[in-house]
């Protein structure tokens, strides 16, 4: 029962959190998991792996409501979305077999970076101004390649890499954000598909009862139906406060777990 509420919380504060500063709750899902799973009793090894690969399987819930919803408010460029969904997908599942064979503390430690980076990339704030126009298939193809495996290997829907490359090739940020969330599915089904072969290396007696691969079901049950209920609270609750106060007080939280996460 207590792992299970904090499933639910940490799902409602990831939901929460997506909805409040519009940033993927893998970076509050990861750290969180990788605490409740320690207290489960699971080896880093295992327990960094199972974080990852959970988070990706609840971004498939999230993002799929995300790209409903900017779907009928017209805000996804289909023609950018399409090369960059399928470079997307291949890297996914490339960088979850590149995770599947780091070390646990070595991919704890990746992940610890990258929360430090994006805390840097919100406290400055902002994003980069259009200096290019948007690529061709091959061009978008070779980018979400990329995108596709770091996202992957860290366990977030990548919204942190493809907005401020898409406003950086001149994508108005309502269609840059629209097409953002949209490519976070992509990344999310591919993702959880290559941690779930990459945990099918592993010994059955290492996993817990109930996991598939590296992706734990009754973690990513209780994180998906919390953080599908509260994402619409942060949403409205995002135009009443001040943004910038918010997102440095989250920059600080998040430079914070990757310390801990690197240094711990």
């Amino acid at each position: 029962m207590e792992t299970l509420i904090a499933y639910l919380l940490t799902g409602a504060a990831a939901g929460f959190a997506s909805g409040l500063f519009g940033i993927g709750g893998g970076l509050i899902i990861v750290p969180t998991l990788l605490g409740v799973f320690a207290l489960q009793g699971l080896s880093t090894d295992i327990a960094t792996h199972l974080a990852v690969g959970s988070s990706l399987a609840t971004i498939i819930v999230t993002s799929l409501s995300s790209l409903r919803a900017h779907a009928r408010l017209g805000n996804i460029r289909w023609a950018i979305w399409r090369p960059l969904a399928a470079g997307l997908a291949v890297g996914a599942i490339g960088g979850a077999q590149i995770a599947g064979m780091m070390p646990g503390e070595m991919l704890k430690s990746v992940f610890g970076i990258f929360a430090v980076v994006m805390a840097l990339r919100m406290a400055l704030g902002g994003q980069p101004p259009a200096h290019r126009q948007v690529p061709g298939h091959t061009g978008l193809a070779s980018t979400g390649l990329g995108f596709g495996a770091i996202s992957s290997i860290v366990g977030i829907g990548g919204g942190s890499l493809t907005v401020p490359f898409l406003a950086w090739c001149g994508v108005p940020m309502r269609y840059a954000v629209g097409t953002s969330a949209a490519a976070g599915l992509p990344i999310a089904l591919a993702g959880s598909l290559g941690f779930v072969i990459a945990g099918g290396m592993h010994a059955t007696s290492e996993l817990p009862s109930g996991a598939t691969g590296f992706v734990y079901w009754p973690a990513v049950a209780g994180l998906a139906a919390a953080s599908v209920l509260l994402a619409p609270v942060g949403a409205r609750l995002a135009s009443r406060l001040p943004q910038r106060t918010l997102k440095r007080a989250f920059a600080l939280l998040l430079v914070v777990v990757g310390v801990r996460l690197l240094w711990g």
